[in-house]
């Protein structure tokens, strides 16, 4: 019972890592306007949360002392309370520093939750893995849908909508009071588990994997629209096919664990991460525009599998909840800013050739490259363990 108590804790805190990012896009034309926002600055607004997603993990090896798990959640939590609650005031500054601010409290989710899972389910990493990642992409897919019918129905501005996302906050955070209040202090950090992960081949080709899979994933939720429309949908239908690409987003991560059980390591499902992708991003850019449906399933599918993968391979890669800590902490902390280069890359080449055609060509060179991380995070075998494998393998 507790266990499950547990899985459904680490659901309420991951609907809340996304919404005070994405739910701003709706609103962004608004905000604009009324605040007098350049398009630079509107996309500032949108990119900055993205570059500190994971932020708190590069600062997090200065620590003297491993802060647990459930101390990291609440003040996670906090924090984007108090980041959304900036957004009453009607100033960009205040926005800035409530996206700044929600950036870092997201980074602090991002980090605490793959080392909680690790220590609380090791038996069920990928499927709790799974459950986290449909409860991230749903957590986004509803805040960005309900944010402007919820101001028409309020007769409101846009800040009101953007405001209430506090209230599933500190929710989250104070559902996880008491698992605050009844564990332990905090230990010290095992001496050596952080220079262990960063000079470790493995450690590095997960974070490659993970950079590298949420740039595609960046690059989908910044351009799809765009580049649907401009092969001939309507605005409308652009957005929709970008809802249908979530949605089976949701569906691929639901599917990870039942494809984990079939196989000895994650090197197949790495390379079925690669097709999908590769087909999708083709689909969607050149063929016939009818075919835009089913190529942007394709690619959720594939973006679905390879977010949880990329999540499951800091559990699977560690060998407890400290160097999954620091493993978490280097993967996203440096994968994210990898993965914010991605949309700009894309909208440069964009408006250097004046099509699509160039930017597809990266998009897929990228879903290539991901194979070369993937293959060798998706080995069965655990940081530390690479000497001792590698001189085995040597020997045979």
């Amino acid at each position: 019972m507790r266990r499950h108590a547990g899985v459904i804790l680490i659901v309420l805190v991951a609907l809340n890592l996304r919404p005070a990012v994405v739910a701003v896009g709706p609103l962004l034309r608004q905000i604009q306007n009324d605040l007098g926002m350049s398009d630079l600055a509107a996309g500032a607004l949108t990119t900055l949360p993205v570059l500190f997603f994971g932020a708190f993990g590069l600062v997090a090896p200065l620590f003297r002392r491993s802060l647990r798990g459930e101390v990291l959640l609440v003040t996670s939590m906090g924090l984007l309370v108090v980041a959304l609650l900036l957004r009453v005031i009607p100033a960009q500054a205040a926005l800035f520093g409530g996206a700044l601010l929600a950036g870092i409290a997201i980074s602090i989710g991002n980090i605490a939750v793959p080392s909680i899972i690790k220590r609380d389910h090791p038996q069920a990493i990928t499927t709790v893995t799974a459950i986290y990642t449909v409860a991230i992409t749903a957590g986004a897919a509803v805040s960005s849908s309900v944010v402007v019918p919820l101001e028409h129905v309020m007769s409101s501005d846009w800040s009101v909508p953007l405001v209430l996302l506090a209230i599933p906050a500190a929710v989250a955070g104070a559902a996880w009071l008491p698992r605050l209040r009844s564990g332990t202090a905090a230990t010290p950090a095992p001496e050596g588990a952080s220079p262990q992960v960063w000079r470790s081949p493995l450690a590095w080709q997960v974070t490659g994997f993970m950079g590298l899979q949420s740039m595609l994933a960046y690059i989908t939720s910044g351009w799809l629209p765009t580049i649907c429309q401009d092969r001939g949908l309507s605005e409308a239908a652009g957005g929709y096919a970008f809802g249908v690409s979530s949605l089976f987003q949701a569906a691929g991560a639901l599917l990870l664990p039942v494809i984990v059980r079939r196989l000895r390591d994650q090197r197949p499902i790495v390379v079925l991460v690669t097709v999908l992708c590769l087909a999708g991003f083709a689909g969607v850019v050149w063929a016939p525009v009818g075919a835009i449906w089913a190529s942007a399933v394709v690619l959720g599918l594939g973006q679905g599998v390879g977010f949880a993968l990329a999540l499951s391979f800091i559990g699977l890669r560690a060998s407890d909840a400290h160097v999954t800590a620091q493993l978490s902490g280097m993967a996203q902390g440096l994968g994210y800013v990898i993965a914010a280069l991605g949309p700009l890359a894309v909208g440069a080449v964009h408006d250097a050739t004046d099509g699509w055609s160039a930017p597809a060509v990266l998009m897929l060179v990228v879903s290539v490259v991901l194979l070369v991380p993937g293959l060798g995070a998706g080995r069965d075998r655990t940081i530390g363990e690479e000497p001792a494998r590698d001189a085995e393998h040597a020997a045979a």
